[in-house]
């Protein structure tokens, strides 16, 4: 048996050696990086060196370039040009520097300047903020302005349709600003203004005095004057903030503001006390093309903020003329048109200071009367009450309004009103006050609706007037009159329109009606005897010392029907318990005439009555009352006559049968007319005449014989 060979294991290989470990020299890269630096730095020092030494006049075409491009305006250098650092801060020098304007603007440069040399923090400037170490700007001028649409400005640079941000000023350490002017333009506050900026001097890092200012322009048409500090330039340069004092003056407007501007340009956010003074405030708001009546002398003070487009001026308080006022008020510029909203109240009204608001001249009202205040064209072949100063149509087109007014206190001489308010709205050249709301002896409220249209070219004025039942003795009592025995009541109301730009055309050529209506009720006698003229009465009463017991009125209306600016009685009718009291004719619009004839029939037998009509003429402003009326001496005539035949007869000519019927009262306090006035049994009253026939009677009064024969 073979044994087996046995054979050896394949030896393993050896293992390799171990690999050396690699080492890391560093020394190369650090080398390499330092060496990079170096060359950097080396480059930074060479270009600092070649900026310094050549004071970078050789990178003013390239400044030009990307100046313009980032800008997106065109800005040149003229003259001398210098960049560079010195040695960190950026030294900039400008001679004939000019940086164009947007296309929109009215002057071609936002800036031109003979010299600029500025030192500018490069690390501030890094960080997006601009900070000078010192500005030297001689004969600079500055175009500010805002487009029509108030949207773009001139001082905001870059994408040309972006939105114009608000002007901030950059901090200034020292500075001296020598002939340098501003000219500023914002179309949509029409205020156009040039001004000059007194010469400005800084040390080390205080400004040594205020920046003065000062200068002249328009604000809406009007020529206007100002000089203004800020008071606060190095907080302004630490902070921000700014303290303003600023005067203005118009040809007789004086106006002061002072307090704190958010920055030494920047009004929205401001902080002011405001104080205006001058001899008529009507020249105040035509400054801002607010048409206002004229005033006395006036002086208003205010707070006053800008916030965005509102100029806010609250806790305003002052006086016009011997009247206070007091409130707030706004002027905003929605859509670029002005509007005026304000809530102001007084405690005290001065008649006087009422006077322009229907077209009086407050001057002379106070010291000539209405007579002489009522007519401002021309003078008039007899008095005038009615105003013909024209309304400012031109003026009320160029603004808006919401006005809220309340009067305590009228202070008048036997004018019984108190605790007035008044809304006016004025929208697109259509004013309304409404409503018109006033107590009326503290027992009556009269109440008003007035609209008036200029968007027409006739000026159309609508009138509705209301007085609720208000006591008779309440009234006379306010008029200084003894109210004894008076317990009836007085309503009444006026509808009328009319066209013409003042009060006398407007009611000139007006149509409508008017009405005062007398329910049930006393009156004192006295009054109303010498009203009804019953000679026999009257005597009778005074013989008997009865003046004083009242007399009943069961019902009255004085009404007139208005046509073209006459008025004529449509009726006058009062029906007491012994007499038909009425009258005819009526009065003018027009001249301000009147031609009416009060009568009185007697409901019971007089044995000696005068029974003959009260005559009123002249004109508003000088009536003339004719008691002895030609009837009643063609009846004494007759009396003569009687007499001459047989002497007892005289009397004969006096008698009044009293045949009067009484009205019917239904058609009296409903206000109807004339036509449709009837006694109680149904019959026509033709005591009262007919409209035409007294319509002619109050444009031609009737020429009467004397005695009858003449």
């Amino acid at each position: 048996m073979e044994q087996p060979v046995p054979t050896d294991p394949v030896a393993p290989a050896p293992p390799p050696p171990p690999a050396e470990r690699r080492r890391i020299r560093w020394g190369a890269p650090i080398g390499i990086g330092l060496s990079i630096l170096a060359i950097l730095i080396g480059l930074i020092v060479l270009a600092w060196a070649i900026l310094f030494i050549t004071k970078g006049r050789f990178l003013k075409g390239r400044f030009e370039s990307i100046a313009s491009s980032q800008s997106e305006r065109q800005i040149k250098v003229a003259g001398d040009f210098q960049l560079y650092l010195d040695p960190i801060n950026v030294k900039f020098v400008a001679d004939g520097l000019s940086v164009s304007n947007p296309a929109w603007a009215s002057k071609p440069d936002f800036l031109t300047a003979k010299h600029i040399d500025t030192r500018i923090s490069t690390i501030r400037l890094i960080f997006g903020k601009r900070h000078a170490r010192w500005l030297n700007l001689d004969g600079a001028a500055v175009d500010v302005e805002w487009d029509k649409s108030h949207t773009h400005n001139t001082w905001t640079f870059g994408d040309p349709n972006k939105k114009g941000e608000p002007f901030q000023m950059p901090t200034i350490e020292r500075a001296t600003v020598t002939g340098t002017t501003v000219r500023f333009r914002d179309p949509q506050l029409q205020l156009y203004t040039d001004q000059s900026i007194d010469t400005v001097r800084s040390t080390g890092a205080r400004i040594d005095n205020a920046i003065r200012f000062h200068g002249s322009g328009t604000l809406r048409g009007h020529a206007v004057s100002n000089s203004g500090e800020l008071l606060s330039p190095n907080e302004t340069v630490a902070m921000g903030r700014t303290r303003f004092q600023l005067t203005i003056d118009g040809s007789r407007t004086h106006a002061e503001a002072t307090g704190t501007l958010p920055a030494a340009t920047q009004i929205d956010g401001a902080d002011l006390d405001f104080t205006v003074h001058g001899p008529n405030a009507r020249e105040l708001f035509d400054l801002i093309n607010v048409a206002i009546p004229d005033t006395r002398t006036y002086r208003f003070s205010s707070h006053l903020r800008k916030d965005g487009e509102a100029w806010r001026f609250w806790n305003l308080r002052g006086h016009f003329g011997d009247s206070d006022l007091a409130g707030d008020m706004t002027i905003l510029m929605p859509n670029g048109r002005l509007k005026l909203v304000a809530g102001l109240h007084s405690q005290k009204v001065d008649i006087i200071d009422v006077g322009p608001f229907i077209g009086y001249d407050p001057n002379a009202l106070a010291t000539k009367g209405p007579t002489a205040a009522a007519t401002t064209q021309g003078k008039a072949d007899h008095p005038r009450i009615l105003p013909d100063a024209p309304l400012r149509s031109d003026a009320i087109k160029l603004f808006d309004a919401r006005v809220d007014y309340a009067v305590k206190t009228i202070r008048a001489p036997h004018l019984p009103v108190s605790n007035v308010h008044a809304t006016l709205d004025l929208d697109h050249n259509l004013m309304k006050i409404s409503p018109l709301t006033m107590d009326v002896v503290g027992a009556g409220k009269l109440a008003a609706d007035i609209a008036l249209d200029a968007r027409v070219p006739a000026v159309k004025t609508d009138y509705d007037i209301r007085l609720s039942p208000t006591p008779l003795g309440a009234i006379m009592k306010g008029f200084g009159l003894k109210d004894a025995g008076t317990t009836g009541t007085i309503k009444a109301r006026i509808r009328m329109t009319g066209t013409g730009d003042s009060v006398r055309k407007s009611l000139a050529s007006s149509n409508g009606r008017i009405a005062i209506s007398l329910p049930a009720g006393t009156f004192w006698t006295s009054y109303a005897q010498l009203s009804e003229f019953d000679v026999g009465v009257f005597v009778q009463k005074l013989l008997q010392d009865k003046l004083k017991k009242p007399i009943h009125i069961n019902c009255g209306l004085i009404a007139f029907t208005v046509k073209d600016g006459i008025a004529a009685a449509d009726p006058i009718l009062i029906d007491t318990d012994k007499n038909l009291m009425a009258a005819k004719g009526g009065f003018s619009f027009r001249d301000e005439s009147m031609n009416l004839q009060f009568r009185a029939d007697g409901k019971k037998f007089s044995a000696f009555s005068g029974q003959s009509p009260i005559g009123i003429g002249g004109y508003f402003a000088a009536p003339k009352i004719q008691i002895l009326s030609p009837q009643l001496l063609a009846r004494g005539g007759v009396a003569v006559a009687l007499g001459v035949l047989t002497p007892p007869a005289v009397i004969l000519a006096f008698i009044d049968p009293g045949d009067a019927k009484s009205a019917a009262c239904g058609p009296v306090l409903a206000g109807d007319t004339a036509a449709q006035q009837h006694s109680t049994k149904g019959k026509p009253l033709k005591l009262v005449g007919t409209r035409n026939d007294n319509k002619n009677d109050a444009t031609k009064p009737k020429r009467k014989k004397f005695l009858g024969i003449f």
